[in-house]
């Protein structure tokens, strides 16, 4: 695709994803708020549906053409394409129903299996993530304007395989995890929601990320390409192979987020 094409991505998606920040922020302002369970026990909420159908809207005013892939939206899921978009409107729920703040709006551009573009914000952390038109990584400083603010070039860590810096799910961490986290030399291990992890690796706060547990392509797509775009790596627990979106039922296996620099077991 063209570099104008690539800019009016890093564009709107940077725009699109502020808007839906600010629909979650109303609804998390509130003292109480509509929160049910789907059918994969799942929590749900009005935050949920309401940023899904303005993310939606919006996308389909930018780029009616590309097929858009969302949690939401059941019968999206049946999408076949080499290039889509892929939107989780609010990563982590439990964390957004128990008010913790790690919670996100994801909106990445997949092309022939690789999150190429994407967008994380963390409106409750005050904290934007993106990749540029050039592939490369950002983090914006609040506050979130029309205009972007200041945006640091972000990179991944030079880790010490003596001394790792470690980040698990926060509502998903378990035995298995913690068993695999101990084979390696673990300075510190810090819990994160959402797709926080991915940009807590991409800005070198951790050096790694492991994910032994069930995870949708639209819980991570977006927080992959801003890894990439640091420098970093999303590898298949299993072979270490690159992991890969576009998968049947956009269900991802185990995988691992890390710096290059990882000496992985």
């Amino acid at each position: 695709m063209t570099q104008d094409f690539h800019q009016l991505v890093e564009t709107a998606f940077r725009a699109i994803a502020l808007k839906a920040g600010a629909v979650i922020m109303e609804v998390y302002g509130r003292p109480d708020f509509e929160a049910r369970t789907k059918s994969d026990s799942s929590p749900v909420t009005e935050a949920d549906e309401a940023a899904d159908a303005l993310i939606r809207a919006e996308l389909a005013e930018v780029f009616p053409d590309l097929p858009v892939v969302t949690e939401e939206l059941t019968e999206s899921h049946r999408i076949q394409a080499t290039r889509f978009i892929i939107v989780d409107p609010l990563d982590g729920t439990k964390e957004f129903v128990q008010r913790r703040g790690d919670f996100t709006v994801n909106i990445a551009l997949v092309e022939n299996g690789v999150p190429v573009r994407g967008v994380v914000y963390a409106p409750a952390r005050a904290r934007l993530f993106y990749t540029r038109a050039d592939g490369s990584s950002v983090e914006e400083a609040g506050p979130f304007g029309a205009d972007p603010g200041a945006r640091t070039a972000i990179r991944v860590s030079q880790p010490d395989n003596a001394a790792l810096l470690v980040v698990a799910s926060k509502s998903h961490r378990d035995a298995a995890t913690d068993t695999y986290i101990n084979c390696y030399a673990v300075k510190d291990a810090k819990s994160a929601g959402s797709s926080l992890k991915f940009c807590l690796v991409a800005t070198g706060e951790a050096d790694f990320y492991p994910r032994l547990g069930r995870t949708m392509e639209w819980d991570t797509a977006a927080g992959h390409a801003v890894v990439l775009g640091a420098g970093g790596q999303v590898l298949r627990f299993d072979d270490h192979t690159p992991l890969t979106y576009g998968k049947p039922g956009y269900e991802n296996p185990f995988f691992l987020v890390l710096s290059p620099g990882v000496a992985l077991r």
